[in-house]
């Protein structure tokens, strides 16, 4: 709690851990990988540096990750957090998390490479 806050003033975080902020982060951000709107974004930034990929293929990237995310290092899944992760802002209401497109491009860049059958054998 911040010294001088009033007690009973609504608009003030006072504590939230960071271990509960993180996973709210992580939980969001692979919510946000579904949604079309990120899909079709994450489509139009990889664009420039590889146009000969789909929509279709952007949304099957993304789509994996989540299979894989449980079997990701600590370390990695932070790495990705760290790529995805623009700004977290905690508010009386909520957290607002706002994404780098640049980092969904390399992600999906990144999934592109691993192909269905690697992803079923694990």
């Amino acid at each position: 709690m911040l010294k001088g806050d009033a007690p009973d003033d609504d608009s003030i975080v006072r504590r939230v851990s960071a271990s509960a902020i993180e996973t709210a982060v992580m939980e969001q951000v692979r919510a946000l990988l579904r949604q079309p709107e990120v899909v079709v974004g994450t489509w139009r930034a990889a664009q420039p540096e590889a146009p000969e990929l789909t929509e279709h293929e952007t949304r099957e990237a993304l789509q994996r990750l989540d299979p894989l995310w449980g079997e990701l290092f600590p370390a990695e899944q932070a790495r990705i957090v760290r790529a995805l992760v623009e700004r977290v802002t905690v508010g009386p209401a909520g957290a607002d998390i706002r994404l780098r497109v640049e980092g969904l491009a390399s992600l999906v860049r990144d999934l592109g490479a691993i192909s269905p059958h690697a992803l079923a054998a694990a």
